[in-house]
């Protein structure tokens, strides 16, 4: 597997958004119009549609030359010029928001504890993150962000609507959201320091789990341990008879994770396959050998992004295991996070899309389950769990000699 897939990452993450990525360290120092030249000659070179969102790119390199005289004017410059992209993911970071950032990779993390994105124009919550203040009041996957403590989030930019949710621990933020059809309702969410927890075998209340069943909650791709630690469930449960792994609301993290994971099930064939900008297909394939070989069902929602939909794509076309929930959020774009020089920040550039192993550009379309079963709001007020429960009654069918190709 080549170096930059060890450290690429997929993820839609806590209130930024980190999508697949090699970090590049610079410490040679720039001055505001070279590293505003800098930035646009990453982009000239490594961003995923040649065209550059059907423009002439060379228009902006020398744009600002004559008005940039600080690093404050540089990032101004440089995020009027990403803009043009109209790329949600391709962005400029200040030296706070890109410190923030790799604070994020490493697990710390503060904030309410939410991922968000902006979907069909609007700010909307790709996932709570398990036991945090987000979760606890309530806040779910879909939820559309109207306001941030009393200011309409209409044709904010992700960046923005993040740093105003953002705040010191223990001060409060007001969010209103508004929920399919229901009238917006005002949360208001006390910060806290948020600690990412990946990997958890504790079965949610009012679900009876057979004793001979595996249940795996990941709720994050982002930990350099989550392989590690999955592996070691994996091998500690030999003896169950199948494992259902829980993607919901997983907004992806380490793409290597995805791989590694995804690697322990399958023994042949293609995992994830990636296009640049000159149409350059690269393939990442299974290695022979598995951890179990036992059935497997996956279950996703709307909140399971980029990484978590890797995998559940890959064990998908391969057969090795029954999807079940609703159709995942659909990011399939890879991002490459640049370090600028000095202590200038960094960008964030969309480099490749992924396909899953048959082909699939799952890019604003998400994986499909094989039984799609929804959960109401009234299942939630209820914590009656009917996603779970389906999960479990696939996999009693499958260890019961059902074929996968039967679901």
């Amino acid at each position: 597997m080549r170096t930059f897939m060890r450290r690429s990452i997929i993820t839609v993450s806590i209130f930024l958004f980190l999508f697949g990525c090699i970090i590049r360290n610079n410490v040679m120092a720039y001055s505001p119009v070279a590293l505003y030249d800098y930035v646009w000659n990453m982009v000239n070179e490594k961003y995923v549609d040649s065209t550059n969102n059907a423009q002439d790119w060379s228009k902006w390199r020398h744009k600002y030359d004559h008005v940039i005289t600080t690093n404050e004017d540089a990032y101004v410059a440089i995020n009027t010029m990403i803009a043009s992209l109209n790329d949600p993911y391709t962005k400029f970071l200040d030296p706070k928001e890109f410190a923030e950032e790799t604070n994020s990779i490493s697990g710390s993390l503060k904030g309410i504890g939410i991922q968000i994105g902006i979907k069909d124009g609007k700010l909307t919550v790709i996932a709570p993150i398990e036991d945090t203040p987000a979760e606890k009041a309530g806040l779910l996957a879909g939820d559309e962000i109207l306001e941030i403590d009393g200011k309409s989030t209409k044709s904010i930019t992700v960046d923005k609507a993040a740093d105003q949710i953002r705040g010191k621990e223990g001060t409060k933020v007001s969010l209103l959201i508004k929920r399919g059809t229901q009238e917006p309702k005002l949360y208001t969410i006390t910060r806290a320091n948020i600690a990412v927890k990946s990997i958890s075998e504790k079965v949610p209340e009012n679900i009876n789990m057979p004793s001979d069943f595996g249940y795996i909650r990941l709720s994050s791709f982002i930990s350099r341990n989550a392989a590690t630690e999955f592996r070691s469930i994996l091998e500690k449960d030999y003896n169950k008879k199948g494992f259902i792994i829980d993607l919901r609301s997983n907004p992806g993290g380490l793409l290597s994770n995805a791989i590694t994971i995804a690697d322990m099930f399958l023994d042949h064939g293609t995992i994830v396959s990636t296009v640049d900008r000159d149409m350059y297909c690269d393939r990442e394939n299974a290695t022979r050998g598995v951890v179990t070989r036992k059935p497997v069902v996956v279950l996703i929602n709307k909140g399971s992004a980029s990484a978590s939909e890797i995998f559940s794509g890959a064990m998908k076309d391969h057969g090795r295991a029954v999807i079940v929930g609703e159709q995942s959020f659909g990011k399939g774009l890879v991002q490459q996070i640049n370090k600028l020089p000095g202590d200038s920040g960094g960008v964030n550039i969309t480099i490749q899309k992924y396909l899953t192993p048959n082909g699939t550009d799952i890019h604003k379309k998400g994986i499909t389950p094989d039984v799609v079963v929804k959960l109401t709001d009234e299942d939630i007020e209820k914590k009656n769990d009917v996603q779970l429960k389906k999960a479990i009654s696939v996999l009693r069918q499958l260890t019961n000699g059902a074929a996968v190709a039967s679901f």
